[in-house]
């Protein structure tokens, strides 16, 4: 928040007693307050606007000339993980900020799982040297799961209170509708509270929630959502309101369906706006960030200004920070994307708070990847070596009719982090269920990796289109324990066994043999290197999936929610699987 200091000088910028900082002339404001595009001057004193007045006739030390440049808002990530893109806040600077982002609120729910709040205030050490701002939405969901799942980590109710207290938190994060709807602990009700006492937002989880449900499930406190798949989910949520974050990640591909359905109903976007959620960096690279939302949503027929609007002042509103950011304007914080069009914004530079930080597609001053502390790269442990026979699953001999067993199977949807429960036949061998690669049933696994209680979780997935080998990847959502796919028992053993000796990361096995290996040693989910580095083995690890047959875009993203506990309708923990609408654990044979 700015300083007493801070506003004395505006004031005398603003009279002309002492000279601004930088006049950006003659640029094509997109003012996203009164829904206008003007010629104009804007004037910077250190961070933030002083004026906007073509008229003003300010000093200046710098003037820049931005004839037919338009200036719109630098754009806001309403809900992410960092987790998700492999990469350290410092790495991922190089890649989202030249694409226009900001501002990104994240939700370090993965890290506190695999770290606690030890593993939460590591990660903050970086926030004063990013060339974009970083606040937190403080994690609800250490564990997310209890009972269902192990975790690294615990943050009751007196955790989250605390946390909520930083300067740099903005919310409380995410809320899984099973604590609401289901579990109803006291706990989950203190976390609400203690967000909304502070004048704090609540964010949501409420996959597959309608009617009376979302009801009761807006009435405790919840704010916003960002699970919506079908309109009728955005618009019932709207109705309740609930505001909506339109999600575009690796997996999670819903700015389509949503917008699509925006503009056939005409529906008001005031409470909408967008977010990543969880996107790796290849596709941050190839796609873009928040600016790919914007540009998908303008080819979808939204006028550029409402997109804008999504992007910036709307979620700035939401979070209650309009008089900072969201929006170029007298006394906000000078974060301004210069772009030639706003029907495809590509920008040719971008400002974040008063200092120009990227230019044409290029991070001008790339901030030191600092050195992370040897605990928190040495997470993942196993209780004693796996073993093929531990993803054995026994079958009654009573449920065996003509050599096979009907089993609950986690049928994947492309392009979504829902999945179905298909119910189907495996092969029984030897009294035990076995994949059937011809149907793409596949056996999938979770193993603990905390060394704590060395279970493992054993199920079936369809979806992968592998045709031999394994697959592995130490970040589980939301648990982060090892999960592995894969057509035999021996290649899973390696994967996972192998996650452990690299100390977290991603593997593929073909016939015995580790084909390709990524280390993600911060907290077993982030990589110490460049985002460079990062999306090059990325693309080898791709690669290596395709070549035991895997058709997906992005497989281990896949791979990485295939076994969280909190998305319909089935989920697997290292504890077993688990009925995700119920909050229960079911048997996988029927």
């Amino acid at each position: 928040m700015r300083t007493l200091e801070e506003t004395k000088e505006l004031i005398a910028c603003g009279l002309g007693e002492i000279p601004c900082d930088c006049k950006l002339q003659n640029v094509k404001l997109v003012d996203v307050f009164s829904g206008e595009i003007f010629e104009t001057d804007v004037y910077i004193k250190g961070k933030r606007i002083v004026s906007i007045d073509k008229n003003a006739n300010l000093k200046a030390d710098k003037i820049k000339d931005c004839t037919g440049l338009y200036a719109v808002p630098g754009f806001i990530d309403a809900h992410m993980h960092f987790e998700s893109t492999m990469l350290s806040p410092e790495a991922l600077a190089s890649v989202v900020v030249p694409c226009g982002t900001t501002t990104m609120l994240a939700d370090l729910m993965e890290i506190a799982n695999a770290a606690g709040e030890d593993g939460l205030r590591e990660m903050l050490k970086s926030i004063e040297k990013l060339p974009y701002r970083m606040l937190i939405e403080v994690s609800s969901r250490v564990p997310t799961a209890p009972g269902l799942e192990t975790t690294g980590a615990v943050l009751g109710a007196k955790e989250v209170d605390g946390l909520l207290e930083w300067d740099k938190s903005i919310s409380l994060g995410e809320m899984d509708s099973s604590k609401i709807l289901i579990t109803r602990e006291d706990q989950y009700i203190e976390k609400i509270l203690s967000a909304l006492k502070r004048g704090k937002v609540v964010n949501g989880h409420a996959i597959g929630r309608l009617g009376q449900e979302l009801n009761i499930y807006a009435a405790s406190g919840i704010s916003d959502d960002h699970e919506c798949v079908t309109v009728q989910e955005m618009t019932e949520r709207l109705r309740v309101g609930i505001k909506v974050f339109i999600r575009e990640g690796s997996t999670e591909r819903n700015v389509e369906t949503l917008v699509k359905g925006i503009v056939a109903n005409n529906i008001p976007t005031d409470n909408i706006m967008f977010c990543t959620d969880d996107k790796h960096i290849d596709d941050i690279k190839n796609e873009g960030h928040i600016n790919y939302n914007v540009n998908k949503s303008i080819e979808l027929g939204l006028s550029p200004m409402t997109a804008i609007q999504m992007a910036t002042i709307h979620t700035a509103k939401h979070f209650r920070m309009e008089e900072e950011i969201g929006s170029i304007t007298p006394g906000r914080l000078a974060d301004i994307i210069l772009c030639d069009s706003i029907e495809k914004i590509v920008p040719k530079e971008v400002w974040f708070e008063g200092k120009p930080v990227a230019d044409n597609g290029v991070l001008t001053a790339k901030p030191e990847i600092r050195k992370y502390p040897d605990w928190i790269k040495d997470t993942v442990h196993l209780l004693k070596p796996v073993y093929a026979e531990r993803f054995e699953l026994e079958c009654p001999e009573e449920k065996i009719h003509n050599g096979r067993a009907k089993a609950r199977i986690i049928e994947l949807i492309d392009g979504q982090i829902v999945n179905n429960e298909l119910h189907d036949t495996l092969p029984v061998k030897d009294g035990k269920l076995v994949c059937d690669i011809d149907k793409d049933y596949l056996k999938l696994a979770v193993v603990e990796r905390y060394g704590k209680t060395g279970t493992i979780g054993v199920g079936f997935v369809k979806g992968f289109k592998i045709k031999k080998g394994a697959m592995a990847y130490s970040m589980s959502h939301d648990h982060h324990n090892i999960v592995v796919v894969g057509t035999n028992d021996e290649d899973m053993a390696l994967a996972a066994n192998h996650i452990a000796e690299i100390k977290g990361g991603l593997c593929v096995v073909d016939n015995g043999r580790v084909t390709a290996d990524m280390a993600l040693t911060i907290g077993g989910l982030m990589s110490e290197g460049t985002a460079e580095e990062v999306a090059e083995q990325l693309d080898v690890m791709n690669n290596a999936a395709k070549a035991l047959g895997c058709e997906m875009d992005a497989p281990f993203m896949a791979l990485s929610f295939i076994s969280l506990p909190t998305v319909p309708e089935l989920g697997l923990t290292d504890k077993g699987l688990v009925d995700v609408i119920n909050h229960k654990l079911i048997d996988v044979i029927l």
